[in-house]
């Protein structure tokens, strides 16, 4: 799993998948010397979240979460549903539209709490 460190509410939502007991291995694409997925550019994890698959399959957005969920507890069920079309289709639609909205969350939060 491949996530932007720099950003709280990412770093809030994968410390909880963490202390879920997750099976996900965390990337934290930010950090110095940030482990990127193959063929994609720093700008682009930055921007989406993506998940290497065991194929070595790179998926991004909602298909990503949905993969996330798969591998943890308590949110398996979920995962397996979430991947299914149209409602894999219809999550995708609503992280598109999340993902504009996000700067603006994330200084809310910074503000928030701090």
């Amino acid at each position: 799993m491949y996530f932007d460190g720099a950003c709280p509410l990412c770093r809030a939502e994968i410390g909880y998948y963490r202390n879920l007991g997750s099976a996900a291995v965390f990337h934290d694409v930010h950090a110095a010397g940030g482990h990127l997925p193959a063929g994609v550019s720093r700008e682009q994890a930055l921007g989406r979240f993506h998940v290497r698959l065991a194929s070595g399959r790179i998926v991004s957005g909602a298909r990503a979460f949905a993969e996330l969920w798969k591998v943890t507890p308590g949110w398996r069920w979920l995962g397996r549903i979430a991947a299914l079309p149209p409602l894999v289709w219809m999550l995708e639609l609503a992280y598109r539209l999340f993902l504009p909205v996000r700067p603006a969350l994330q200084g809310l939060w910074r503000k928030l709490s701090g």
